[in-house]
């Protein structure tokens, strides 16, 4: 088990080249819940007498975030992480002894990957403890990973973006134009697809990278094969594969052969009988001019089962939003079911660790 900072990348490095353990990052205050729930053998170099070894091979475990109940472990390899770097370098054409920032936590699979491709690139990582979006400006970073929130602060500085040779963008989905207004700005933006059980973005663009294939089952899942994948969880949850494939929990669709991302399975509202995609309606609301960031959720209700409410943040909080403003706005956009039948308006959105929205929070109404 080892905590955030420079001794995490030389254990990282060691865990890959098979001569040191493999390593489970964590991040300030998960550490309770991880150690019971997955029992390293180590913490801070001290021997815990209940811990267990990972199989062969693994070399890194990830915990996910227990938003739901105790967090699981990833368990990757160390060829699958390679596999993964090493495509994602090919793709957006990085040479050896350019350098990677990492700004995101590394206990998370996109931060954790920023180190890996630093490795195979043959170049020391820079490693922001936290991220200022003026630090990062100041790096002299080839090549930094974001999620929307960072960029979202970067181009509110109207910064020269240029100063990047790639911005690697995951996480979530960006909200209608902040990508044109990067670009605007010099951005060279990849729009990444992916996640722990697949050492992170494996879909560039909507393209699956080298070896990795992407297929829509019949019951409109995700589905993904190749040699990024995981090895397993750790302590044996659900199996999520079908054969060689492994089954996300997000739906898509393919067009042309690029990926596109509905939002995730569990996250359809069902509402008076009429199942409705959260981040669908997300999308539309987001392209609202007087709004600033928006999440959809469903919320229990006697009468429709769930109602689609919309979490919003105001882009001027002096003349906020009504519920009729948004459902009109809505309706050449969206079927009469999807239209929001509930408004929530809140300052910001909570966010997780990794910068996605904390959804958990959101329907606890926190």
């Amino acid at each position: 088990m080892q905590p955030p900072g420079p001794a995490l990348y030389t254990a990282i490095r060691d865990a890959l080249s098979g001569e040191g353990p493999a390593v489970l990052p964590l991040a300030p205050g998960q550490s309770e819940a991880a150690v019971a729930a997955l029992r390293p053998t180590h913490a801070g170099g001290a021997l815990l007498s209940d811990g267990e070894g990972v199989p062969s091979g693994v070399a890194v475990v990830i915990a996910t975030s227990g938003s739901t109940g105790a967090p699981k472990g990833v368990l990757l390899s160390a060829a699958a992480l390679r596999a993964s770097a090493a495509a994602s370098l090919r793709r957006v054409g990085a040479a050896k002894g350019e350098r990677w920032l990492c700004c995101l936590p590394v206990s998370h699979i996109a931060g954790l990957q920023v180190l890996v491709r630093a490795l195979l690139s043959e170049s020391e990582p820079i490693i922001h403890a936290r991220f200022d979006p003026h630090e990062v400006l100041g790096s002299g970073a080839d090549h930094v990973s974001l999620v929307p929130t960072q960029l979202h602060r970067l181009v509110e500085l109207g910064a020269d973006l240029s100063v990047f040779r790639t911005i690697l963008l995951g996480g979530a989905a960006p909200r209608p134009g902040l990508l044109e207004r990067a670009r605007d700005l010099g951005a060279r933006i990849v729009t990444t697809y992916g996640m722990s059980e697949t050492c992170g973005g494996c879909v560039y663009d909507g393209r699956p990278l080298d070896n990795v294939e992407v297929k829509i089952g019949e019951d409109g899942l995700v589905r993904i094969a190749g040699a990024v994948l995981f090895s397993g969880y750790r302590f044996g949850a659900a199996d999520p594969f079908d054969g060689d494939w492994f089954r996300t929990s997000d739906l898509g669709e393919m067009a042309g052969g690029r990926l596109r991302v509905l939002g995730r399975a569990d996250d359809v509202i069902n509402t008076g009988g009429e199942k409705v995609v959260a981040a669908a309606v997300a999308e539309v609301l987001g392209t609202h001019p007087e709004v600033a960031d928006v999440a959809v959720i469903g919320t229990p209700d006697a009468e429709w089962g769930e109602l689609v409410t919309a979490i919003v943040v105001a882009a001027n909080p002096d003349t906020p939003l009504t519920l009729p403003q948004l459902r009109a706005f809505c309706r050449d956009k969206l079927p009469p079911h999807a239209a929001p039948r509930s408004l929530r308006l809140v300052p910001q959105l909570p966010l997780l660790p990794n910068g996605k929205t904390d959804f958990v929070r959101l329907r606890a109404g926190t």
